[in-house]
C-alpha cells in the first residue's frame, strides 16, 4: 500500500477569518485529513511581524483553533498544533538563514506591500518571514502545500532553499510542490467587487467572516453592491453579480451555469435573500460549534499539547539530520 503524502499548511491567528479564507482553506481541510498525512499549524510567531496586542493574540489563537476544530479537523487522524510550541521551527530557520540571501527576501513581493503599510515597523522578522515559512514546510519533509496566488513566491524560496541546501550537504529535505484546490473560488468585497474580501477592511458591511450570525449574514448581503440591468450572469461588466454567483456556487456545490439558470428571470433582492441563507446555512452552524469548544479551554490546550508533541517528533528527525549535515554536534537527550 502506497503512504500518503505529507501535506502542511499553516494560518496566522491575527483575527477572525473571513468566508475567503474557509472557502480557500478550511473548507477542504476536512477532506484532505482522510487522503494526505495532515499538519495544520496556528502560525503564531508569524504574527509578531507585525505589533499584536499580546492579550488579543492569544484571544485570537484559540478562536483559530476552535474554528479548525469546528470545520471538522480530527486531532487523532491530522497533528493540530501552535507554531511557536514546537522550536525547532525556530532553529531550522536560523540554518535556513545561512543559505539565503538578501537579494531573495528583499524582493519578496508581500515584504515590500507590508513595508509600505507599517513603515514605523520594518523590522527584521518582516523581511525573514519567507525562511520561516520555508522551515515550517521543510521540517516535516512536506510533499504538498495548499496556497493561493499570494504565496506563490514564498513556495518557490522554500523549494529553492531546499535544494540549495541538498546541493550543498547533500540530500535532506523533500521539494514540496502547491496543490491549489478544485473549488480555490476568489471570494471579493461585497462593497467593492474589484478589490479581494479582507478581514481587515474598514468597512465591516464588506466581508463575511467566520463570526457572523444568521441576522448579520442576512443584512450583510442585502446591503452587497451589484451592477446595472436586470440580468443574474457572472460577466466582466458586472463584478458584483458575479462576485455574489461565485459565493453562491461555491457554497452549495452547483456549477455556474445551473444558478444562472436558477435565477434567470428572478430579481436582485430574492437572489441576494438566497446567496445569504447558502452562505448562513454552511457558516452559522460552524460558528455555534467553534462557540461550543472555545467554552473548554482546557481541551484545546490538550490537543494543541498533544499536537505538538506529535509535531516535535517529526520535526527533531529532519532537524537532527540538519545539524549532522552543517557538522553541529548532536543533542544528546535524557
Amino acid at each position: 500500500m502506497e503512504e500518503k503524502k505529507v501535506l502542511f499548511s499553516a494560518i496566522q491567528p491575527s483575527g477572525i477569518l473571513t468566508i475567503g479564507n474557509y472557502l480557500g482553506a478550511l473548507k477542504n481541510f476536512r477532506r484532505l485529513q482522510s487522503d494526505y498525512r495532515s499538519i495544520f499549524s496556528l502560525a503564531d510567531l508569524h504574527t509578531l511581524t507585525v505589533r499584536q496586542d499580546p492579550a488579543v493574540l492569544k484571544k485570537n489563537t484559540y478562536e483559530l483553533a476552535a474554528l479548525y476544530l469546528a470545520c471538522g479537523i480530527n486531532p487523532e487522524e491530522s497533528v493540530l498544533f501552535a507554531q511557536s510550541h514546537v522550536s525547532a521551527h525556530a532553529e531550522l530557520t536560523w540554518i535556513l538563514n545561512t543559505v539565503c540571501y538578501p537579494g531573495e527576501l528583499s524582493r519578496m513581493t508581500q515584504f515590500k506591500d507590508k513595508s509600505a503599510k507599517h513603515e514605523d515597523n520594518i523590522n527584521m522578522g518582516l523581511m525573514d518571514y519567507p525562511v520561516l515559512m520555508a522551515a515550517d514546510i521543510l521540517l516535516y519533509q512536506t510533499e504538498l502545500v495548499p496556497i493561493g496566488a499570494d504565496q506563490k513566491q514564498h513556495l518557490e524560496l522554500a523549494r529553492d532553499l531546499a535544494e540549495r541546501f541538498n546541493n550543498r550537504f547533500g540530500e535532506t529535505f523533500k521539494i514540496p510542490e502547491g496543490y491549489i484546490g478544485k473549488s480555490a473560488a476568489r471570494v471579493m468585497s461585497l462593497a467593492e467587487p474589484e478589490r479581494k474580501m479582507s478581514k481587515s477592511d474598514a468597512n465591516l458591511n464588506a466581508f463575511i467572516s467566520m463570526n457572523d450570525d444568521t441576522d448579520t449574514i442576512m443584512r450583510k448581503f442585502k446591503r452587497a453592491v451589484t451592477d446595472s440591468g436586470d440580468k443574474i450572469i457572472a460577466s466582466a461588466d458586472k463584478p458584483g453579480i458575479t462576485n455574489l454567483l461565485t459565493i453562491y456556487c461555491a457554497f452549495t456545490d452547483k456549477p455556474l451555469s445551473e444558478a444562472e439558470k436558477e435565477f434567470d428571470g428572478k430579481g436582485y433582492g430574492e437572489f441576494k435573500t438566497a446567496v445569504g441563507e447558502a452562505v448562513a446555512a454552511v457558516v452559522d452552524p460552524i460558528r455555534c460549534e467553534k462557540n461550543r469548544i472555545l467554552a473548554d479551554k482546557e481541551y484545546i490546550d490538550g490537543v494543541l499539547k498533544d499536537g505538538a508533541e506529535r509535531a516535535e517528533r517529526l520535526a527533531y528527525k529532519t532537524l537532527a539530520k540538519v545539524y549532522k549535515k552543517v557538522g553541529l554536534l548532536p543533542r544528546r537527550r535524557g
